[in-house]
């Protein structure tokens, strides 16, 4: 893997704490960075959610990303992972509780309390929230943003967007990887 560009930050974001970028050669390569970043966040002993949103065009990967992610996090092998456009909520045991958000169909915050969506941000549970760019900064408070592009055919950029409090134990945890090149943006 490569690094590379991706797609802007939301207008309403602040300037993360860290940024890494890479670019994956196919949906395979982008699984294993997801699922790299998973194993990072479930050594991490946080007693807190910790909250991924994912941003790009239709397409670009979430979906793939965040079934990487589940992977890391411990979420059985036999679990399909699948996109959650139609129940817009899906969720999956491991280590760490997944909840897998798609905010593609949501109009506005009252549908958002409808679902329950305040509700799975306690405890240790995991949140990857895609489309999350439709949220205010403010409602969503990501510890991590991930901003994917696509390169053509299966190459895509990734930019991601370190918030949290955990920035730098994540950061310094995912460049140990070996498998993947980044830089720092």
């Amino acid at each position: 893997m490569t690094a590379g560009p991706c797609s802007d930050r939301p207008k309403d974001f602040p300037e993360p704490r860290a940024v890494l970028k890479t670019t994956t050669q196919s949906h395979a390569q982008s699984f294993d960075l997801a699922a790299a970043l998973g194993a990072c966040i479930r050594q991490q002993n946080r007693q807190r959610p910790c909250v991924i949103g994912l941003g790009g065009d239709l397409g670009a990967g979430k979906t793939v990303f965040v079934q990487g992610l589940a992977r890391g996090l411990g979420v059985d092998e036999r679990t399909a992972v699948t996109s959650p456009t139609y129940t817009l909520i899906n969720e999956y045991p491991g280590d760490r509780r997944l909840f897998h958000v798609d905010l593609y169909r949501i109009d506005g915050g009252g549908d958002l309390e409808d679902l329950g969506f305040d509700d799975i941000f306690e405890g240790s549970n995991v949140v990857a929230v895609e489309w999350a760019e439709r949220l205010d900064f403010a409602d969503l408070r990501p510890d991590i943003f991930i901003r994917i592009r696509v390169c053509g055919n299966d190459r895509r950029g990734f930019a991601l967007d370190f918030y949290g409090p955990d920035a730098p134990n994540l950061v310094g945890a995912l460049q140990k990887t070996k498998d993947f090149q980044f830089l720092r943006g």
